[in-house]
C-alpha cells in the first residue's frame, strides 16, 4: 500500500515538474497510474454511494415498521376501553338518556381512534362467516337462515383481512343435519 502510494505520488509529482527532461514512457506511465488511481477512486465512491442508498432505503423500512408495531400497540391498548364502553351500555338500560347518548359518542369517538389508526370496526350486518374477519364463538342450528349466517355479535372486532387487530366473535348458524 505505501509503496503504490509512492508510485502514485510519483506519478502525480511527475505530471507537475517540468517535463522537459522525462521521457514518454514515463509520461504514459504516471497517466496510467494516475487512470488507476482515478478509477479506484470512481469506484469506492459509487459503493459508497449504493450503500448509502441500501442503508436509507433499510431504515425507511425498518422505520415504517416500529410505526406499524407502534400502531398496532396502541390499537391495542385502547381495545379494553371499547370493550368497556359496550358492556356499559348492555348494562346501562335504567340509566338517564343523556348518559346512555354519552356513553355511546365516546364508543363512537373510540371505534373512530382505532379507524384512524387503521384498525376499522368490522362491520356484521347481514355478513356471511369469514374466518379472516370472524370467530365463531357458537353454533346455533337453524333451518330458516342459510348456514354460515352471522346471527349475533358478541365483542366486535376491528381491523381487515390485511391488518386485522382483533377478529369479531359471533354466533354461526348452521343447517340442523350438517356436522
Amino acid at each position: 500500500m505505501v509503496e503504490e502510494q509512492n508510485e502514485d505520488t510519483r506519478a502525480l509529482d511527475l505530471l507537475n515538474d517540468d517535463l522537459t527532461d522525462v521521457s514518454p514512457e514515463e509520461i504514459r506511465a504516471a497517466q496510467a497510474a494516475l487512470a488507476a488511481q482515478l478509477e479506484t477512486a470512481d469506484d469506492r465512491w459509487r459503493r459508497t454511494a449504493a450503500d448509502y442508498d441500501n442503508l436509507r432505503k433499510r431504515m425507511a423500512r425498518e422505520i415504517q415498521t416500529v410505526r406499524e408495531q407502534e400502531r398496532q400497540h396502541t390499537a391495542e391498548a385502547f381495545l379494553p376501553v371499547v370493550d368497556a364502553l359496550d358492556r356499559a351500555l348492555t348494562f346501562g338500560v335504567d340509566l338517564d338518556e343523556g348518559v346512555l347518548d354519552g356513553m355511546q359518542a365516546v364508543r363512537v369517538q373510540a371505534a373512530d381512534a382505532l379507524r384512524a389508526l387503521g384498525y376499522p370496526e368490522i362491520v356484521i350486518d347481514g355478513a356471511e362467516f369469514d374466518p379472516q374477519l370472524h370467530e365463531a364463538v357458537s353454533v346455533v342450528e337453524d333451518a330458516s337462515v342459510p348456514p354460515r349466517s352471522i346471527l349475533a355479535v358478541t365483542r366486535p372486532g376491528f381491523g381487515t383481512p390485511e391488518r386485522m387487530l382483533r377478529p369479531a366473535a359471533v354466533v354461526v348458524t348452521r343447517r340442523p343435519d350438517e356436522e
